[in-house]
């Protein structure tokens, strides 16, 4: 995953695939990344998350 569009194509198809479970996974996947000293692909599952959490929208109240 390099380019935005990328990391857009697969924040989605995680998202439908994952459901609301998918920004834990990217999340988990980003920290397992840095634990393991992985820090540009940490920072790309990072990205990921933050398009998932603009896809799900605003937290209903």
């Amino acid at each position: 995953m390099n380019t935005a569009v990328q990391i857009d194509d697969y924040a989605r198809r995680l998202y439908a695939a994952s459901g609301d479970k998918a920004e834990y996974e990217a999340a988990q996947k980003a920290r397992d990344c840095e634990a393991r000293g992985a820090e540009a692909e940490a920072d790309q599952w990072r990205k990921v998350r933050e398009r998932i959490r603009i896809l799900r929208g605003p937290n209903a109240s």
